[in-house]
């Protein structure tokens, strides 16, 4: 059983609901969600969709440029 299993609290600044999802500190800070400084981050269901919708774009241009190399 991993930590959300029992019960983290979202690492996101002045939020307590339960975590959802757990990611690197790295993704989500690049995502401009102001994040307590640990291993991990871990999002409740609000914050996971905020950060979704900020890395859609950083994820859009990952792809074009694996896309676009030949081997």
């Amino acid at each position: 059983m991993g930590r959300i299993g029992k019960g983290a609290k979202c690492s996101v600044i002045g939020c307590d609901e339960s975590a959802v999802r757990s990611l690197s500190v790295d993704r989500v800070a690049a995502s401009g969600l102001k994040v307590k400084e640990e291993r991990h981050v871990y999002l409740c269901k609000g914050h996971y969709k905020e950060y979704k919708k900020a890395a859609k774009k950083d994820r859009m241009l990952e792809q074009w440029r694996y896309r676009g190399q030949s081997v």
